[in-house]
């Protein structure tokens, strides 16, 4: 009903039909979430192309779990109370904790022995430690010897021009340094066994590296085949020739003659290059420091 004559006021509500709309901003959320999972995933796969096996290999020892006997030494976690190992901040992430958690690493005398195995006395697991650490010990000597003599190749500039001539490598046999011809800069003259002033200079100066270590040294000399591929009857006796006078000046420079156990000529029959023996890079002298046997304790029966 009007009041006072007015018209009466009319309210008219509208509403929007369809069925069919955007459905607000859900959709954006759903979407930047998907973007983001697929930018995740793209980024994994780049992550997965660049690391090397050793540290794929750490991450997943470092996300496997770790099996191993309770204890109520130390803290009774998971290390229960054993250290990460002697490298301390040197170590090698994981793989340090992995060998002392090993089965292996256990007290042989532990338990059963499994699969038939004797079990290793005291005296045997003593003598595998200590042959173990002799062994640690060795290749560190190794890695700084060959360190000291590149070291000597970039500082003396007598040397440096010289470093294409020498190879330093790592060989069952131990610490193997070869004095080794390039195209127009050879370490003897051809066909005579007295090394020229080149390769002098060159065993003078690992003379200095043999000198720090305790180890026995082999040389042994190699030839390379001529140039139809023959391999001739003196290169036997050249080789070996070659290696003797390489001894003598090792001695004359300082090393000691009681270090030497070995001395031949091995021709061309080891080939630094086996796809091309002609390639002067085959006529070299190859210098071995060679790995020594520790000295394992006595029998308690002897």
């Amino acid at each position: 009903m009007a009041v006072g004559g007015d018209q009466p006021i009319l309210i008219k509500k509208i509403k929007k039909g369809g069925g069919h709309g955007h459905h607000g901003g859900a959709w954006k959320v759903a979407y930047a979430d998907f973007v983001t999972a697929m930018m995740a995933f793209f980024l994994l796969m780049w992550l997965i192309n660049t690391t090397s096996p050793e540290q794929k290999r750490g991450i997943a020892d470092y996300f496997a779990p770790a099996s191993v006997s309770e204890t109520t030494s130390g803290a009774g976690g998971i290390l229960g109370g054993s250290a990460l190992g002697s490298d301390g901040s040197k170590s090698a992430g994981s793989s340090d904790v992995i060998e002392e958690l090993a089965p292996s690493s256990r007290n042989p005398n532990d338990g059963d022995a499994k699969d038939g195995a004797k079990p290793m006395t005291a005296e045997e697991a003593a003598a595998a430690q200590a042959q173990a650490a002799a062994a640690k010990q060795e290749e560190a000597a190794f890695a700084s010897a060959a360190q000291s003599l590149r070291q000597a190749m970039q500082s003396m500039p007598e040397l440096a021009e010289l470093s294409k001539n020498i190879i330093i490598d790592e060989t069952p046999e131990g610490l193997r340094i070869q004095l080794v011809d390039q195209e127009g800069r050879s370490m003897f003259n051809q066909g005579t066994a007295a090394p020229n002033d080149r390769a002098k200079l060159l065993l003078r100066a690992v003379s200095k590296v043999i000198n720090q270590l305790p180890n026995r040294i082999s040389v042994y000399g190699h030839t390379s085949a001529s140039a139809n591929g023959a391999k001739p009857e003196s290169d036997w006796s050249l080789s070996s020739a070659r290696a003797d006078a390489s001894r003598k000046v090792l001695q004359g420079a300082g090393v000691d003659a009681d270090r030497v156990y070995q001395v031949s000529g091995k021709a061309g029959s080891e080939p630094l290059y086996p796809d091309d023996p002609t390639l002067p890079g085959n006529r070299r002298i190859a210098i071995v420091l060679l790995r020594e046997a520790p000295v394992l304790p006595p029998s308690p029966g002897l």
